[in-house]
């Protein structure tokens, strides 16, 4: 039984073949590859375009998607997870996508259950399918990314897709710098700045994140604007330099990118959105039926 658990479960030559089926998807978005199969999604976190992203990709692959709500669901009733894991195998699934606050709950869940588990994004840990989502669209643009060099900036320390994004593009030859305040830099040996400024010159491309204020025990800042100030990417900013922007969403506008840079197009989000679609519906299928 395979899972997609970080971005460490599939091989060099699997991701490779994945996103050229992804390709492939990205030009014929609808198929029946998955008829009569079903996947469940359950996020026990807010989520509006992950999980509306394997919603999509599931139903264009032919699917039927249940989707849980947790709020009602008897977790929130005191169900523990063992059992949350019990009954959604005895509905028996072809595949469960799964987001957690908590790292490590689709590790756990993966062996309990007789099907597929994806996760969706664990805590701080791991976010496999945006950083594979990423890497596509990255190499869309930039073409082969290895020597290329991108610029991760903003709240690294609680992101569970900088931490998938530093080990996959790492593998893939990717050269990383890392720009933050001391806060919310991680203790990694990578090159890093803080100031968004002395980064800009040395890449190809720039990350932004989100802010993960509801994983910080304290405020760090006296205000994002605060924030903002110091690392919100701006067309100010980038000037006339070549440099693509990415940025996971939810996106916060002024704070993280600011609106005219939203509207540039070097900035790929729309694009990040649409390539997700198609990525999921290779790693639905790669899963459910082995195939690439």
């Amino acid at each position: 039984m395979r899972h997609l658990i970080d971005t460490m479960s599939f091989s060099a030559e699997e991701i490779n073949e994945l996103l050229e089926k992804a390709e492939y998807f990205l030009k014929n978005p609808s198929c029946d590859t998955l008829k009569s199969k079903k996947i469940i999604t359950i996020f026990f976190e807010n989520s509006t375009r992950t999980r509306s992203s394997f919603e999509v990709a599931a139903k264009n692959l032919g699917a039927e998607v249940i989707s849980l709500d947790v709020s009602k669901s008897s977790s929130s009733k005191g169900e523990t997870l063992f059992d949350t894991a019990a009954n959604l195998d005895a509905m028996g699934p072809d595949a469960i996508v799964v987001r957690h606050k908590n790292a490590g709950v689709p590790n756990i869940l993966a062996r309990y259950v007789h099907c597929p588990i994806i996760n969706g994004g664990d805590g701080s840990h791991a976010h496999p399918t945006q950083a594979l989502l990423d890497l596509f669209t990255l190499r869309q643009n930039l073409g082969d990314i290895k020597g290329k060099s991108i610029a991760i900036v903003g709240d690294i320390k609680n992101s569970r897709v900088a931490n998938s994004n530093i080990e996959l593009l790492s593998r893939f030859g990717m050269n990383i710098v890392l720009a933050a305040p001391p806060h919310f830099m991680p203790q990694i040996d990578m090159p890093k700045f803080d100031r968004i400024q002395d980064a800009i010159d040395k890449v190809d491309a720039v990350m932004s994140l989100r802010t993960q204020t509801e994983r910080h025990t304290n405020q760090i800042y006296a205000s994002l604007k605060d924030y903002a100030n110091d690392f919100c990417i701006t067309k100010e900013l980038l000037g006339g330099r070549d440099i693509i922007v990415l940025h996971p969403g939810p996106v916060h506008r002024n704070v993280d990118i600011d609106d005219e840079m939203m509207r540039d197009k070097r900035c790929k989000v729309l694009d990040q959105v649409k390539n997700g679609v198609a990525v999921r519906m290779a790693v639905l299928e790669k899963l459910i039926k082995g195939v690439n």
